[in-house]
């Protein structure tokens, strides 16, 4: 999901916005201005989906896999490796859209040292994820020893 949300999601939403302010425009056709608030609408929803999707959908890494003793991260070609034990903390965050997960690192990766991505998909709405929860079990027992 995280390739639809990144890539796909936004260009439907601005297409639509243009779309939908494009239209009075085009009826029109030059004889009378379009109707105003027609035009500060989109541009309005414009401008509030650019900043919700930069802070909840643009900062997410593209894939994270889980092999074991640690995750590997990619982001935009770009790929690390970080052992669970350097995972200071596994934030989850299911009611937000996408689901989110939050890594705070010990140390500084290429991508920084918080990851965030995007959480499985559950069919069942609030509630927690086996995975995300075996991922917060594994982070704990790898910090301990």
């Amino acid at each position: 999901m995280t390739f639809f949300n990144k890539r796909i999601f936004p260009i439907i939403w601005f297409g639509f916005l243009i779309v939908f302010a494009a239209m009075p425009v085009v009826a029109s056709r030059g004889q009378i201005a379009p109707p105003l608030p027609f035009l500060i609408a989109p541009a309005i929803m414009a401008v509030l989906g650019f900043f919700l999707m930069k802070k909840l959908v643009f900062n997410l890494v593209d894939e994270v896999w889980d092999e074991g003793d640690a995750l590997l991260i990619r982001n935009r070609g770009q790929e690390e490796r970080v052992a669970l034990r350097d995972v200071k903390n596994v934030s989850y965050s299911p009611l937000i859209n996408p689901p989110r997960v939050t890594l705070l690192l010990q140390r500084l990766t290429i991508f920084g040292d918080q990851i965030t991505f995007g959480a499985p998909v559950r069919f069942v709405p609030f509630s927690t994820s086996p995975l995300i929860d075996d991922l917060i079990e594994r982070v704990d027992r790898a910090r301990q020893g």
